[in-house]
């Protein structure tokens, strides 16, 4: 047996020690799947009403109803189309999501998790979305932002597929 041979678990052992005490001491202990974003108040004259773009995600239909918020997208490339519901304190919006890959049914097909929005204003005084979200229980990992678009009415009804959908207007999960 060669001296390499010989070693390879005492160094696999040693690395996957390390790897896992590495990850173990990371972060401050807190939970890492929750957003850590503080609510201001929402811009005057802006609404979570409304369509906003996303280069992949397309056009994001959402109306609100109180503080409650549902909205609608289709992917750019029409292979997905998702719907999301949540509830809004100020400028920030929790949410629950489900995305549906268009052609197929199953499990398989959809996937869900949760995310969240911070709406700000940008110097042109265009109402963003700016976010992330995660998959199933995470509300981060991925960035998502959107800009809203002008004279652009929501239109949830618009946005469906051959998987399952919540009615617009009906907040839940």
């Amino acid at each position: 047996m060669s001296l390499v041979h010989s070693f390879r678990p005492f160094v696999l052992a040693t690395v996957t020690a390390l790897a896992a005490s590495s990850l173990a001491g990371c972060g401050d202990g807190k939970d890492t799947t929750a957003a850590n974003v503080k609510s201001g108040s929402m811009p005057e004259g802006e609404s979570w009403t409304g369509v906003y773009f996303h280069p992949v995600f397309g056009y994001l239909h959402m109306q609100e109803e109180g503080t409650n918020v549902v909205g609608r997208w289709k992917r750019t490339d029409h292979s997905h189309w998702g719907e999301l519901s949540g509830t809004t304190t100020g400028n920030v919006l929790h949410y629950t999501w489900k995305e549906h890959k268009i052609g197929m049914v199953g499990a398989s097909a959809t996937t869900k998790g949760k995310g969240y929005f911070v709406y700000k204003v940008n110097k042109e005084n265009i109402g963003e979305l700016d976010g992330e979200f995660g998959l199933n229980d995470a509300e981060v990992g991925s960035s998502w932002k959107n800009v809203k678009q002008l004279r652009m009415p929501p239109d949830l009804k618009s946005i469906g597929g051959d998987g399952e959908g919540v009615t617009p207007g009906h907040f839940g999960n």
